[in-house]
């Protein structure tokens, strides 16, 4: 990979190392190799795996990615510089880079003074001699070098002329890139334009094809995207970042933010362009992995990133989505939302029927009946912009579009202790037996869980499943609770929100109740009406084609 073209840039995620610092976050190796993938299928040509020897998962890693390798991104293994006092040959840490079997490394090393002394507890003089020794090492052993010099920027400020002894030294050893980190987080982005342009004029070298710069940042000061465009507009060539700014403490630039800011906004050349749009999938696939829920307000490909709703906004980009748009979000693999909410106008409602598939003109009296019930529901405590399921069966039934799938006739839930253990951890147990009825037919069944919501949701399932077979293929995903007014105590009311799949979608539905479980109740059972109502349209659908 030549870092020659002056329109490119080169990305290099760090997503499985660094962001895998983020607290909380716990990746298996399965996990690693899964997302690594995806960041290959995205055309990211850098992927940072991990740090070989540090853990078995990592090592396992990259054997893994030798028996089955990825299509073209290169992947680096990650380490320190050798140890003080020994040689880069005879460290052990050096020996399991090596065996990764990567054609390119990443060494870090000291670049502040502060940090030589305190940290390594060594001379500058022998910080100097390892950075020159582990490079040399390693391109003697056929690898290719890309140098993050750690707390760059820091170091820099401190001790400038310390800090570019060291950057010539990784120079002068064979580095092909020189990576300035800002470890700390806590540089600003007019800071990094300075002292990266300074370190230019300094170092000659930095004006040929190599070696070339880079920049990692971190979000310590909520600038590193920031801090990050402010590098490449200096004149750097290599961003690393992770996907959805994962990392420790503050977390990484956010290659999701910095991909299309680069690519859309000042016209680099980062991943192929036909790739573009499956940014946001990838990032909500990293999410899912990672067992984290995404940020639904991150800019591109957050589920709020183009959601709309106020009246107004929503009137204006009805008729151009210029209007309060950046850009348009399908470029990058979102979709522009209208939200429903007490804040709504006849607007919102025309354009939220579109998306339901429903050709609804504001002369018809229908529209006035839901903008006036859905204000009427959220006073009460409803939330339909984050359940939008629950507002499109609303939707249909004032239309008379609502279909019956069963009638509720109630139901009761049981709650107990069933038994303590010697540590006195205790088992709850519920049973919840409920009525409905379908086809005129009366059923009462009953199911056991461990906890109430768990048990109506089951005896529900049990009373309809044989008449609706597929109701075996949802899922509950989520489960919400909110109290809403928390002042009343315990009689507040309560607000839930159920998130259910049906293995290719997914929907969320609201129930409110000074009952919690009433609230649930509500939610569950609407959960599971419109999967029906989505499996009624499909059927539907495929009959007509």
């Amino acid at each position: 990979m030549s870092p020659n073209t002056s329109n490119q840039i080169w990305i290099y995620d760090t997503t499985l190392r660094d962001g895998a610092q983020r607290e909380g976050l716990c990746l298996s190796l399965e996990d690693k190799l899964r997302i690594a993938r995806q960041l290959d299928e995205l055309g990211v040509p850098f992927i940072e795996g991990g740090w070989p020897g540090a853990n078995p998962k990592d090592v396992q890693f990259f054997w893994k990615l030798q028996e089955q390798p990825l299509r073209q991104a290169e992947v680096a293994a990650f380490c320190s510089t050798r140890r003080p006092g020994i040689k880069a040959a005879e460290d052990s840490l050096l020996q399991a880079i090596l065996a990764a079997g990567t054609r390119w490394v990443t060494i870090f090393g000291k670049s502040w003074d502060l940090h030589v002394i305190e940290s390594l507890k060594t001379s500058l003089e022998e910080n100097l001699a390892m950075i020159r020794d582990t490079i040399e090492y390693l391109r003697s052993q056929g690898r290719r070098v890309i140098y993050d010099a750690e707390h760059w920027f820091d170091g820099y400020k401190h001790n400038p002329e310390y800090a570019l002894q060291t950057l010539k030294t990784a120079i002068d050893a064979g580095a092909e890139w020189l990576v300035f980190c800002d470890t700390n987080g806590g540089t600003l982005p007019s800071e990094i334009t300075t002292i990266v342009e300074e370190v230019v004029e300094a170092l000659p070298e930095l004006k040929g094809d190599f070696p070339q710069m880079g920049i990692h940042t971190h979000n310590d000061s909520d600038t590193a995207v920031a801090n990050a465009l402010a590098g490449v507009l200096a004149g750097v060539k290599m961003v690393q970042g992770t996907m959805n700014g994962y990392g420790e403490r503050c977390g990484n630039a956010n290659l999701c933010s910095l991909i299309p800011n680069l690519q859309l906004k000042l016209g680099f050349d980062c991943i192929p362009a036909e790739n573009l749009g499956q940014l946001t999938q990838v990032s909500r696939f990293v999410s899912e992995v990672a067992n984290l829920a995404p940020d639904e307000h991150s800019p591109f490909v957050g589920l709020s990133a183009f959601a709309h709703k106020g009246g107004i906004h929503v009137s204006a980009v009805e008729r151009n989505p210029a209007t309060y748009e950046h850009i348009q979000p399908e470029t990058v693999g979102n979709r522009r939302r209208i939200v429903i909410s007490d804040q709504a106008g006849l607007s919102n409602v025309l354009a939220k029927a579109r998306t339901f598939g429903i050709d609804l003109d504001k002369q018809n009296p229908a529209c006035r009946q839901i903008l006036e019930r859905l204000k009427v529901l959220e006073n009460q405590g409803y939330q339909f912009e984050a359940a939008e399921a629950s507002f499109e069966l609303l939707m249909r039934e004032a239309l008379g579009q609502r279909q019956k799938f069963y009638e509720l006739k109630g139901f009761q839930v049981h709650c107990d202790i069933v038994a303590c253990d010697s540590d006195s951890i205790c088992v709850p147990y519920a049973l919840a037996t409920i009525k409905v009825s379908v086809n005129n037919q009366d059923i009462l069944e009953a199911a056991e869980g461990n906890g109430p919501v768990a048990a109506l949701d089951a005896a529900l399932r049990k009373a309809l499943v044989n008449f609706y077979p597929v109701i075996a293929d949802f899922e509950l995903t989520d489960y919400k609770v909110r109290i809403l007014d928390g002042n009343t105590g315990t009689a507040a009311k309560t607000r839930v929100l159920v998130e259910s799949s049906n293995g290719l979608q997914r929907w969320t539905t609201v129930g409110v109740s000074t009952n919690i479980l009433e609230a649930s109740y509500q939610a569950v059972v609407e959960g599971l009406e419109y999967g029906l109502t989505l499996h009624s349209s499909a059927k539907v659908a495929l009959a007509s084609s």
